[in-house]
């Protein structure tokens, strides 16, 4: 009898063991120059996590955030996707660089592991069928906005600064902006590239004047946007200055003073926005990180939406990526989102000033 009573304990041990959590990975730069897009992404994905946990999980399972900072190198990128690939994750959120979707979509591709980026724009991912989904519009798409409102605005030479080390964001953009400004009837006098080795923000500023423009164009991330702007105030005081969305976070103002004054930027965020549902995720974020939400933190929530919902309709034997893409429309805080069979999408734009140390949508 004895055998047959540790059988029987077996399997009733088996039958009350835990059910094994809903792995969700997340992949960004925590550590980097660009850190407080990629952090306050995190944190968006995070309270979304935290609150449907609070609500049972995914059909009474938890679910389980791994974290991986990708710091600043390719080689710390791959290590960082490597082993959230290792860990088998249901998906993996993240990055919000273009530059760094371009070192990992050959690794989750191989392995088939859905890679959800909040933020990426890049031309490069549009229109590919892969394991890379985008809850963001193109590089096309923000560039030709911009071109419209500068050249509503009057300006008609315009000279930009990008950010080589980001090229596959700034270069796309950057060719998509010269497009469509040129079609207006406007003309790009100067486009000068930076990078780490370069001589520094007053020479590119200075490199932008040469060319006598109306306005100055910054595609570069949110400190080198702040450090440019000053160089610009000292150097061409009053000349009006626009950032590509890339520089549109909270930090902007803090570091870049009263040279970011008037500064004209967009993003995929209402920061006005007085819906309960917006408000409930501001008051709910504001109480959890003690400081205001950027356009990430919507964005990271958001993902999590469209994972979560996914997941809790996903049918037996549908893979992740099909759950994704077959089970939206999704309601986000503020944008329903919807994909194409490549798992692209658009959201709508908002033009903002910065005024009084505060981002002010231009009606």
């Amino acid at each position: 009898m004895k055998p047959l009573l540790c059988a029987l304990a077996a399997v009733l041990l088996l039958g009350c063991s835990p059910t094994p959590p809903v792995r969700i990975g997340f992949v960004g730069g925590l550590s980097n120059g660009g850190s407080d897009i990629d952090q306050d992404g995190r944190n968006g994905l995070m309270l979304a996590v935290e609150q449907r946990n609070q609500t049972g999980g995914v059909h009474g399972r938890t679910i389980e955030l791994l974290v991986q900072d990708h710091g600043q190198t390719p080689d710390k990128v791959l290590a960082a996707i490597q082993t959230l690939v290792d860990a088998k994750p249901d998906a993996v959120v993240g990055p919000f660089s273009s530059g760094v979707a371009a070192t990992l979509l050959p690794v989750v591709n191989q392995a088939q592991l859905v890679l959800l980026s909040p933020t990426v724009t890049s031309l490069d991912f549009v229109g590919k069928d892969d394991f890379f989904i985008r809850l963001n519009r193109s590089t096309r798409d923000n560039a030709a906005d911009y071109a419209d409102m500068l050249y509503q605005r009057g300006q008609r030479k315009t000279a930009v600064a990008y950010d080589t080390r980001n090229a596959s964001f700034s270069a796309s953009w950057l060719k998509e902006f010269r497009t469509a400004f040129v079609a207006h009837g406007g003309s790009v006098v100067a486009e000068v590239a930076f990078g780490t080795a370069d001589a520094g923000m007053a020479a590119t500023v200075r490199q932008m004047l040469d060319g006598r423009p109306d306005g100055l164009l910054f595609i570069a991330k949110t400190a080198d946007v702040a450090l440019l702007a000053q160089q610009a105030e000292k150097l061409a005081p009053g000349l009006p200055k626009s950032a590509a969305e890339w520089a549109s976070s909270e930090a902007l103002m803090a570091l870049g003073g009263r040279a970011v004054e008037g500064l004209l930027t967009a993003q995929a965020f209402q920061r006005d926005d007085d819906s309960a549902r917006y408000r409930a995720f501001h008051a709910a974020y504001l109480a959890r990180f003690a400081r205001e939400p950027g356009f990430s933190a919507l964005a990271g929530y958001d993902a999590a939406t469209v994972l979560l919902q996914a997941l809790d309709q996903r049918t037996a034997g549908e893979s992740v990526k099909d759950a994704i893409l077959q089970h939206g429309p999704y309601q986000g805080l503020q944008q329903t989102i919807r994909f194409d069979r490549f798992g692209d999408t658009n959201r709508k734009m908002y033009f903002t000033e910065v005024h009084a140390g505060r981002f002010v949508r231009v009606p």
